[in-house]
């Protein structure tokens, strides 16, 4: 899946960032300005050259804050709980945690399908309790109608024509 693509590369950047350019430390930062600094989000956008780099990937209305809805819709995607979601993104409120996330296609198809994976299931159940709209011996039931019964079978049933 390409998600999972994207998941492993990213984990792999990172873990090379963190083996090649941080201290030991488990208090120093994973990500600073050149000189070692902290970065802040004042500072944040001009580092990474922002506005050009979302230019040149063709998403030039980007806002590094729409990384934290994107993060948090796919966090939701795994089926976490809106309490793990809360704990990861450190909301103390449910309001604040459903905020940041989105209804996707992807899942509007999946509950979709399993709506319809359970109503067939329900038409079938229903089928074999009533019989499927069979009589006892397998026949359809009703089907006398429009038919007409041969002398063989008016005599099997004691009738005279």
């Amino acid at each position: 899946m390409p998600g999972e693509v994207i998941r492993s590369g990213i984990v792999e950047v990172v873990r090379d960032h963190l083996a090649g350019e941080v201290d030991d430390n488990p208090d120093a930062f994973a990500f600073t300005t050149e000189s070692g600094r902290p970065i802040w989000r004042g500072n944040l956008n001009k580092l990474i050259s922002w506005k050009a780099n979302v230019a040149r990937i063709g998403q030039p209305d980007l806002h590094f804050h729409d990384l934290r809805h994107a993060g948090n819709t796919l966090a939701a995607r795994t089926g976490a709980s809106t309490r793990d979601l809360m704990a990861r993104m450190g909301h103390d409120s449910t309001q604040a945690a459903l905020i940041y996330q989105h209804a996707t296609a992807e899942a509007d198809r999946t509950i979709a399908q399993a709506l319809h994976e359970a109503v067939r299931a329900d038409q079938k159940k229903a089928k074999k309790t009533t019989g499927g709209g069979k009589d006892k011996g397998g026949k359809k039931a009703g089907g006398k109608k429009g038919k007409k019964r041969s002398a063989d079978q008016d005599e099997a049933h004691g009738e005279q024509g």
